[in-house]
């Protein structure tokens, strides 16, 4: 079967070809190329069994830099991207000529859900006055300030609270974190915090985990490809978009909510400070502020915000299960700078370097968005002497900074010492950037880093983390890998210290 699927997809894609027309061109690497190389090493790596994967990221990625260097083009059936490999190609994009290179390319799965509307997928003038917008209200209601750290710390209590009454045993504690991330998110988006038994909450919650998990899967990456066709046909995608939607059902009823109970001179979050942008704004004909940025806006924020953040944070401690003595060192500073008689703070994150250099490897090992967005020349350039022309999709691969061997030694292990110095201080890396960088760098880091911290220090201060009885190892690689690498799920003892 998975033979047949490998012939039936590279018969779609068409014939394939070493080169472009024209020597000022990219080389092309063609679909037929990409699904032979996945293939290939997909086989080799499971000893001869056929099993394919469309776009094997993480093994491909260096085989095919390596045999067509940093930039290349890929063609996917009549559509192409330019793809860029390394830090400096990224950086160079993103940053150094980012503004040539701001608006977001095509997702079929992405353009479907959010329609061009909210933040993520908006472009032009839209993103630049949402964005604008978003971010000075995330801050107005405590984004990197002491109110917010405050509510994170609360919500630690809260988790704490819920692994003690685990006595110890093994279990999985994914849907906790997306309960605890997801309601710092909702406290500034909402207003609300919601009981880790809400049902109508754990439903939301166990929607957007599954639809990242789809997303990131076989049929969620042949959907990019194959929209037109899918489209009309059953499949793991079809449910991906129904959750999506009820996601987006649930924050309009939530807007819906806060339009009854408004008070114009006391906004209570990010939902009523929209609400009233839009009554400012009702006489501009031209006003992005409307109701259906709002609802796609608010959608953006908890979705991205949420689950994210949570996969990371449960990441990071299967990690240190495998390095316990890892785990050892950061119990230790926290003992030193902490104690154990007061939460920790984010005033103690600048005393505790080999904790902060743990939090950057880990996210720069895990790669949880390994692929990030296309962007779209905005007019005819070139890279690295390559014509580029207007309208072109450049991608640059995110996993490629972040596993650079220019910038990090042996960059596939888990190295804390990637991030200090020799004096043990922690040490910041350029290509560290699993939020992305430039203009559209990830709105919510700031939130996303301290709530990390947070729950890290607060659950090492209180918990050592074992394996389950008769567990000695865990595979700390993805179970899905495509838009996201999805850590598999594990069960872990949280034991009193």
């Amino acid at each position: 079967m998975a033979l047949l699927l490998v012939g039936a997809i590279l018969g779609a894609l068409g014939v394939s070809a070493a080169t472009l027309p024209g020597s000022e061109s990219p080389p092309a690497l063609l679909p037929r190329n990409v699904a032979r190389m996945a293939v290939e090493e997909y086989n080799q790596e499971s000893g001869g069994q056929a099993v394919f994967r469309l776009w094997k990221i993480r093994s491909t990625r260096k085989t095919m830099s390596k045999k067509y260097g940093p930039i290349f083009t890929v063609y996917f059936g009549s559509d192409q991207a330019v793809v860029l490999f390394g830090y400096d190609l990224v950086k160079k994009v993103l940053v150094d000529r980012g503004d040539e290179f701001l608006d977001r390319g095509s997702m079929p799965s992405a353009d479907k859900t959010n329609r061009g509307l909210g933040i993520i997928m908006s472009n032009g003038e839209r993103w630049l006055q949402l964005r604008r917008f978003s971010l000075t209200t995330m801050r107005n209601f405590g984004m990197g300030k002491k109110n917010i750290e405050e509510r994170i710390q609360e919500e630690a209590e809260y988790l704490m609270k819920e692994l003690r009454a685990k006595n110890g045993q093994p279990f999985n504690p994914a849907v906790l974190f997306s309960c605890a991330t997801g309601n710092v998110v909702s406290h500034i988006l909402l207003g609300e915090r919601f009981d880790y038994n809400d049902p109508e909450y754990r439903r939301i919650l166990s929607l957007l985990v599954e639809s990242f998990r789809l997303e990131s899967s076989t049929a969620g990456q042949l959907y990019n490809i194959f929209p037109r066709i899918l489209d009309y046909l059953p499949g793991p995608h079809q449910t991906f978009f129904k959750n999506l939607g009820d996601i987006q059902v649930f924050i309009a009823q939530k807007v819906k909510d806060h339009e009854r109970s408004l008070d114009p001179n006391a906004p209570r979050d990010f939902i009523d400070s929209f609400l009233l942008k839009m009554e400012q704004e009702q006489q501009n004909p031209k006003t992005e502020f409307t109701r259906e940025n709002l609802n796609m806006a608010a959608y953006d924020i908890f979705i991205a915000g949420t689950e994210t953040t949570s996969t990371t944070l449960r990441y990071i401690l299967m990690t240190l299960l495998e390095h316990p003595a890892v785990q050892e060192k950061i119990q230790k500073e926290i003992d030193q700078v902490i104690g154990q008689e007061r939460p920790p703070a984010m005033k103690d994150r600048l005393e505790m370097p080999y904790t902060e250099a743990v939090l950057h490897e880990a996210q720069r090992f895990l790669d949880l968005v390994p692929l990030g967005f296309t962007r779209v020349a905005k007019h005819d350039t070139e890279i690295e002497g390559y014509f580029i022309p207007k309208g072109s999709s450049v991608f640059p691969i995110l996993s490629s900074a972040l596993h650079d061997p220019k910038q990090y030694d042996n960059p596939f292990q888990f190295t804390p010492e990637h991030f200090l110095d020799e004096k043990g201080n922690f040490k910041k890396n350029g290509a560290d950037i699993p939020f992305s960088t430039g203009k559209r760098i990830c709105l919510g880091e700031g939130l996303a880093r301290m709530q990390l911290f947070l729950y890290l220090a607060t659950i090492l201060q209180r918990f050592h983390l074992r394996h389950p009885p008769g567990v000695t190892k865990i595979d700390l690689t993805p179970e899905v890998s495509g838009f996201g690498n999805i850590p598999r799920q594990v069960s872990i003892c949280f034991t009193p210290r």
